[in-house]
């Protein structure tokens, strides 16, 4: 087994041996190495847990990225990779479609915490959200190639982890120079992505089955997109023969986005798209007595750290019951929470709260989580962080 270096954890202190986080209280002591490092995670007793990425800077430390002792090389990225692709639900991540789009490493769902990769028709777009993912940078580029094949590669890291672990997020080309946008297919709807603009890596992949659940439930009726962004849902829900659809956004690139999306389908002139404040425009259709038979809710994260969640409750009860009340008779609300400290528990109890402040006792038809793409581990809850509901109205 590998001495050095070590870390050591603290007796007692036995999470990591089935969760990959180690926090700065979890460690006793830790070898003089340079942050992104890779080293050995050792218990209290000097038994082996297992091998991951150092760095000192943040709270969250080290991330482990296997159980066995074993060096991160080419040969390691690449049979993680491989795994991840062959999991159940990632067929469409190997496909040979031109226009697909997937997830095909969700961090430590994927057991590689730390990265994220999507595909968007030919293109690889990589997200590294730890130092040391950002010092294998290279050696991930060469195991996606060597399994997916000579793709361009497009480096999308956020600036938040990037801020917390202390590294310059890289944004651009890997090597060489892709397209400026690609046309990918979802259901019988095609959507643009401009890619290393707007949020995530280009699109809401996580939504890709509840966007295409909507068309489902949208025929024949007035749809209400709220927190649109690039209009999505509306697209499918006009293809799914709705009479028509608002948009509510505020972004102006999105706006921009969801007129090219609308467009590329031939449904601009069914759909309005309305750029302001979603709060705001539920506020003001309330007021007109507006009527909506499908409502779709899908702000951006409320609570992107557990102290937020007060002001998060506060939030998502406040669009829901404003959404509620703008229900047709028999209407269809399909309302989410993006983040993992709003438990699927909690987000039910806020929008029965908000029910009930509406005057209107709803169904739970169903309810709804991120896709297929984005597994769930049940060790790690946090790769849970979209819970969704579907309720109808009575």
């Amino acid at each position: 087994m590998t001495a050095h270096p070590v870390l050591r954890l603290k007796r007692g202190h036995d999470r990591p041996r089935v969760h990959p986080w180690i926090f700065k209280a979890d460690v006793a002591d830790v070898s003089d190495v340079a942050p992104g490092t890779g080293l050995t995670i050792l218990d209290a007793s000097a038994r082996f847990v297992g091998r991951g990425f150092y760095n000192p800077r943040p709270t969250l430390c080290c991330r482990i990225l296997t159980r066995r002792d074993e060096p991160f090389d080419l040969a390691f990225f690449r049979g993680r990779l491989e795994a991840a692709l062959h999991r159940p639900g990632r067929s469409a991540a190997t496909t040979s479609s031109p226009a697909t789009a997937a997830r095909l490493v969700w961090s430590e769902a994927d057991l590689l915490p730390g990265l994220v990769v999507d595909r968007y028709a030919d293109t690889l777009v990589l997200q590294c959200q730890t130092l040391g993912m950002t010092r294998v940078r290279p050696l991930l580029v060469a195991a996606l190639r060597a399994v997916l094949g000579d793709r361009p590669v497009l480096d999308a890291d956020d600036d938040t982890p990037a801020a917390l672990e202390g590294f310059e997020p890289a944004r651009g080309w890997f090597d060489r120079p892709g397209p400026d946008d690609v046309v990918v297919d979802e259901g019988a709807v095609r959507l643009r992505v401009s890619l290393g603009t707007g949020h995530k890596t280009g699109l809401y992949l996580d939504q890709a089955e509840n966007r295409q659940r909507v068309a489902r439930l949208a025929r024949d009726r007035d749809v209400l997109d709220a927190f649109a962004y690039t209009a999505g849902f509306a697209c499918h829900a006009l293809q799914g023969g709705a009479r028509r659809a608002l948009c509510l956004e505020s972004s102006p690139e999105a706006i921009r986005d969801a007129h090219t999306n609308l467009a590329l389908n031939g449904l601009t002139g069914r759909a309005e798209v309305r750029a302001g404040n979603a709060f705001d425009e539920l506020r003001r259709l309330g007021r007109e007595r507006a009527r909506f038979g499908l409502i779709i809710l899908d702000p951006p994260p409320f609570a992107p750290s557990r102290a937020a969640l007060p002001a998060a409750g506060r939030g998502y009860k406040d669009i829901n019951l404003r959404a509620m009340r703008l229900l047709a008779p028999g209407g269809h609300l399909m309302t989410f929470a993006c983040s993992h400290h709003v438990t699927a528990s909690r987000f039910e109890e806020i929008c029965r709260e908000a029910a009930a402040d509406a005057g209107i006792s709803p169904w739970v038809v169903e309810p709804l989580t991120q896709a297929v793409d984005h597994p769930v581990l049940l060790t790690v809850p946090e790769t849970r962080y979209l819970n969704g509901l579907l309720l109808r109205a009575g």
